[in-house]
C-alpha cells in the first residue's frame, strides 16, 4: 500500500490543528458582501450563508476534530486498557462483574448512546469528549482482557508471581508493554471513529457552539443552501471523508506491521 499518501493527509491535518494561531485566518469574519459567495481566485472555497470564508473554517474545524480525536482515543485507551487487564488479571467475581458491565454497554448502540449522554450533558466539546470517551473504552477493555487472557500464564508472569512481585507491578511492566500493539492498531482505527463521531454530534447540534466551527455543524448549515451554494456542503464532506480514509488507511498499514503472525509467514 502506498503510505505517503494517508501520512501526507494526517501530517497536513495535524499540522493545521496544532499551528492554527500562527495563520493569520479570520473564520468568523463575517462578511456581507460575501454571502453564500462561490469559490473564486481570491477564496478558493467559497463563502457560507454568513460571508465567513469556508477555507478558515475548514481549517479551524480541523482543529476541533484533532483535538476532540486524540482525548477520545486516549481516554478510550487508558480507561479500556487498565479495567481489561486488571478485570483478566484479576479473574474471580471481578472478572464476571468486568464482563456484565461490558454485555450492557454493547448491548446499547455506541452512537445512540453517545447521543444521549451528550444530550444529558449538555452541548459543549468538553461533553462531546466525556460522552465519546465513556462509550469508546468498551472496545479496548474487551480487547485487552482477550489479549491478557492469552498472556496471564506465560512464564515470565509465573516468575513475577513466584518472586512475590505485586499485581500492579505485574500488570503495568509485565502485561501492558505486551499489548501495546493491538491497543496502538485499535486506536488507530479509534481516531477515524471518533472523527465520526464527533461530526455527528456537532450536526446534530450537540458538539461545539457557533462560532466555534466543526465539519459536522458546517455540513449542517450547509444543506439547507444546497441548491444555490453547493459548495458548503461539498468541501466539509470531501475534507471529512479524506481525513477519515487516511486514518484507517494507516489503521491498516500498522495492523500489518504489528501483526507478529504476519511477519513471522514472510
Amino acid at each position: 500500500m502506498r503510505l505517503w499518501l494517508p501520512l501526507s493527509i494526517i501530517a497536513a491535518w495535524a499540522f493545521l490543528a496544532i499551528f492554527l494561531p500562527l495563520f493569520s485566518l479570520t473564520p468568523d469574519a463575517i462578511d456581507l458582501t460575501n454571502i453564500l459567495a462561490p469559490p473564486s481566485l481570491e477564496h478558493w472555497l467559497g463563502h457560507d450563508e454568513l460571508g465567513r470564508p469556508v477555507a478558515d473554517r475548514l481549517i479551524s474545524g480541523a482543529q476541533t476534530s484533532f483535538f476532540v480525536s486524540l482525548c477520545v482515543v486516549a481516554l478510550g485507551v487508558s480507561l479500556g486498557g487498565i479495567l481489561g487487564v486488571s478485570s483478566a488479571y484479576l479473574s474471580g467475581w471481578v472478572d464476571a462483574v468486568f464482563v456484565r458491565m461490558v454485555d450492557i454497554m454493547l448491548a446499547f448502540p455506541g452512537l445512540l448512546l453517545a447521543i444521549a449522554l451528550a444530550g444529558a450533558l449538555g452541548p459543549g466539546i468538553g461533553n462531546v469528549i466525556l460522552a465519546l470517551g465513556i462509550v469508546g473504552w468498551v472496545g479496548y477493555a474487551r480487547l485487552a482482557r482477550g489479549q491478557v487472557l492469552a498472556l496471564k500464564h506465560a512464564d515470565h508472569v509465573l516468575a513475577a508471581q513466584a518472586i512475590g512481585a505485586p499485581p500492579w507491578r505485574i500488570i503495568f511492566h509485565h502485561l501492558l508493554p505486551l499489548i501495546m500493539a493491538p491497543l496502538i492498531v485499535e486506536a488507530s482505527f479509534g481516531i477515524a471513529g471518533a472523527i465520526i463521531a464527533e461530526a455527528g454530534l456537532s450536526f446534530l447540534g450537540l458538539g461545539v457552539q457557533p462560532p466555534a466551527a466543526s465539519w459536522g455543524s458546517m455540513i449542517r448549515d450547509g444543506t439547507r443552501y444546497m441548491l444555490v451554494a453547493p459548495h458548503l456542503v461539498i468541501f466539509p464532506g470531501l475534507t471529512l471523508m479524506a481525513v477519515v480514509l487516511a486514518a484507517n488507511m494507516l489503521g491498516d498499514w500498522l495492523r500489518d506491521r504489528l501483526d507478529v503472525k504476519e511477519q513471522t509467514s514472510r
